[in-house]
């Protein structure tokens, strides 16, 4: 007798409302683009009175803006009825205010885009998510149709067309053609320059190297170094070299002149042959492998562990490993700083808006077929959160003018993306953003120890940025609220990158703020006590860890026998593609 499966019935109407769009959005709309953009429009035609209330106020906004036309039309003097926001440099040009016609358009649009997103953001019987998901894909909409992307609709084009007898225009399209043949809207040119003699210079040695990474050792400077060794996780969602893009900016050599013997991960950019690498190779034999190299190098029991982005959190993982792994005294690592970590991933920030259950279902399919993630996908993912400033700017700019991308290392290194195993990242995003569980004692076994942040007890120095976009300054913040040890924390200014790649120079370009913090501060606690100080928090960050570095002594060979020089830093896992 064959056994019949049963379906099993959703019990309330309510119920099976559910199960129905559950299944519309995993099959039709995978990342959530369409979906939250139905259950607003369902929401606010559900809520009649409170959409009356919203058309009326629209409506006295409109005819304000109708008679600003009117007296711009007749030559009239009128005060702009909506500005654009203080980092929206689209409509900067003299043009967009001084001629009657650009303005009255300049006008037109933001009053339409500034009310389509309020209205999103306050759309009544929504959740807080569904708001931010439907104004994030409305504002991508809006940004895309802005009249600035296009030539008969953006003045400073045509004047630029005419002036150079059309000769912008011949470029633009050979720009497109380049970018087209790319796969990608090209914020730097991958011939502007070189790793290894233009990049990633400072002199060292692999001195480390297994399937997952090579080890740099840095060359010391200086006759004589600090005890204590630094080691440096960097992120494998890009290379390393942004801690060391050149002589003025490298975050390496200023740590090497200032007499600490420097080591570093230079991960490898995994194939489909990698596919099985998970998140527990990553501590063991990454990180763990790092620990172990600077110490026999070195001689030191202990070293100083830096860890940035997600190699932070990947650092903080591995500590509180450690921590459950070894008594305290044996502990390998003297003291922690993180740059720009989450820890806590309730509110990540925007790129929430790609992560739940269905994106990660069809993320995970995507990389099974493929054995990884691409490195583009993630990286335009990321340029998506900014699109105007990371993406439309750049097609105006090469399409409509004709420019191409000037050199610049920052912007070289982003688009110089890597691939991520395919079982370690679906774990890290189901484990990490979409189960929150980093921050839950107990909740994650990692390589046979149940982990718990709260008994990270080595002292803390973490760093974060104001506009940040990847990894939020209040919700970075919460490391603090976990580990046990002292901590000290450092806010920036400026974002992701440019608030760590943050040299000191005179006069300083930029501020930070600065203080202790405890377990049970909040963010903006934390920032009235906190003392303003101008300049690089690096100085601040040599201050804080010199003297947990014991004494000066005779610096230690670059590679030995047990360590041997396996090839010159850059290494050779960083020019992989």
């Amino acid at each position: 007798m064959s056994a019949t499966k049963q379906t099993k019935v959703p019990a309330t109407p309510q119920a099976a409302w559910r199960a129905v769009n559950q299944a519309v959005e995993a099959k039709v709309d995978p990342i959530g683009m369409a979906t939250p953009l139905l259950h607003a429009q369902l929401a606010w035609l559900s809520h009649p009175q409170e959409m009356s209330e919203t058309l009326t106020g629209f409506s006295a906004k409109m005819w304000d803006l109708q008679v600003h036309s009117w007296h711009r039309a007749l030559g009239m003097p009128s005060k702009d009825v909506v500005s654009p926001n203080p980092d929206d440099t689209r409509f900067a040009s003299p043009v967009w205010s001084e001629s009657a016609s650009w303005d009255i358009v300049k006008e037109w649009y933001l009053m339409l885009t500034h009310q389509v997103q309020d209205m999103l953001y306050d759309t009544p019987g929504l959740s807080s998510r569904d708001r931010r998901r439907a104004a994030f894909w409305w504002r991508k909409w809006l940004n895309a149709v802005a009249p600035t992307n296009f030539l008969l609709s953006n003045p400073e084009a045509m004047q630029r067309a005419m002036e150079t007898r059309g000769e912008s225009l011949l470029k633009g399209f050979n720009n497109l053609l380049t970018d087209f043949q790319a796969g990608d809207v090209q914020m730097a040119r991958p011939t502007d320059f070189v790793v290894g003699r233009d990049l990633a210079t400072t002199p060292g040695k692999v001195v480390f190297r297994n399937r997952l990474l090579e080890v740099i050792h840095y060359v010391p400077s200086r006759e004589k170094v600090y005890r204590t060794p630094i080691v440096i996780v960097t992120p494998w969602i890009n290379k390393f070299y942004i801690l060391d893009l050149n002589a003025k900016k490298s975050m390496v050599k200023f740590l090497v002149d200032q007499g600490l013997d420097v080591y570093i991960t230079s991960w490898k950019n995994p194939g489909a042959d990698m596919r099985e690498v998970s998140f527990d190779d990553y501590l063991i034999d990454g990180i763990g492998k790092l620990v172990e190299t600077a110490q026999g190098l070195s001689g030191s029991d202990k070293v100083h562990a830096v860890g940035y982005c997600i190699g932070g959190a990947a650092l903080s993982a591995w500590m509180a490993w450690a921590n459950a792994r070894y008594s305290k005294k044996d502990v390998p690592v003297a003291s922690v700083t993180l740059l720009t970590t989450l820890v806590d991933y309730h509110k990540p920030g925007d790129i929430e808006v790609f992560l739940d259950e269905n994106s990660i279902k069809w993320l995970e399919k995507s990389m099974a077929e493929k054995g990884y993630l691409d490195g583009k996908e993630m990286a335009s993912a990321f340029r998506l959160l900014r699109s105007n400033s990371l993406v439309w700017h750049y097609v105006v700019r090469g399409y409509l003018f004709g420019e191409a991308p000037p050199p610049f290392d920052v912007l070289f290194w982003n688009m110089d993306a890597t691939r991520m195993p395919a079982k370690m990242h679906s774990w890290y995003l189901r484990n990490f953003y979409l189960e929150n569980l980093l921050i839950k004692k107990d909740a994650l076994n990692l390589a046979g120890e149940d982990i718990d942040l709260g008994s990270i007890s080595q002292p803390l120095y973490a760093v974060s940025a104001e506009d940040d976009h990847i990894a939020p300054w209040r919700q970075t913040f919460r490391i603090n609220n976990f580990v046990a040890g002292s901590r000290r924390y450092v806010l920036s200014t400026s974002g992701h990158i440019l608030g760590i790649v943050n040299p000191v120079v005179n006069p300083p370009k930029r501020d930070f703020h600065v203080g202790s913090a405890e377990r049970h501060d909040t963010p903006d606690d934390w920032r009235e006590r906190a003392e303003l100080r101008h300049g690089s928090w690096w100085e601040d960050w040599m201050e804080w860890i010199k003297p947990q570095s014991g004494a000066m002594v005779p610096a230690p060979a670059v590679s030995d026998r047990n360590y041997p020089a396996l090839a010159d830093a850059p290494g050779t896992y960083v020019l992989e593609y």
